[in-house]
């Protein structure tokens, strides 16, 4: 029903010029979207907007050269997952992460800022391979093989991205006095 719902809105943009429908589409994804992001720059929540914005104004103008052959989600990520890229090879080593301070909620509690810091500063010491498959996998819960279409790694390089990935959080987590749970 989703991915019917998506098509709808989408032929309406396409066909009917409506805005509207579009921004339909905004609200539905946006806060994943944006979510992926803040991962991503490991909680710079200035950036994490406007990479998202720049993602809808890019999904927007090149609507209609998608061609229904994965879901809107996996194509919007796509388009999210270059932008990204596009940002990082933008910069290059000039700046790094640490620059932005990590996005925290009002009202959040001085535990709760310093647990999302922490999980920041773990994301940060992964390679942005990694990064990006352990936020998409564990953070916005996508299959291998979405992350491997959104991504065009093959779906065997996306699973050892987790687990270097996963063993790497681990051991960082670790070593800051959280232990796992069992």
């Amino acid at each position: 029903m989703k991915r019917l719902d998506d098509l709808s809105l989408i032929a309406q943009v396409l066909i009917r010029k409506d805005k509207e429908a579009f921004g339909k589409l905004v609200r539905k994804y946006q806060s994943p979207i944006r979510r992926l992001f803040l991962h991503l720059t490991c909680g710079d929540g200035e950036l994490s907007d406007d990479l998202a914005q720049e993602t809808f104004i890019k999904a927007y103008t090149t609507l209609a050269s998608f061609r229904n052959l994965s879901g809107f989600s996996t194509w919007l990520y796509r388009i999210a997952y270059n932008q990204f890229y596009d940002y990082v090879r933008s910069r290059k080593v000039t700046e790094t992460l640490d620059d932005g301070e990590p996005y925290t909620e009002r009202g959040a509690t001085a535990e709760s800022v310093e647990r999302k810091i922490d999980v920041y500063r773990s994301l940060k010491m992964l390679k942005e391979e990694e990064r990006v498959c352990i936020t998409l996998f564990y953070i916005e819960d996508l299959s291998i093989d979405k992350i491997a279409g959104i991504t065009k790694m093959p779906a065997g390089t996306v699973k050892s991205h987790l687990a270097r990935g996963k063993e790497k959080l681990a051991n960082y987590l670790k070593r800051n006095g959280y232990e796992r749970n069992r």
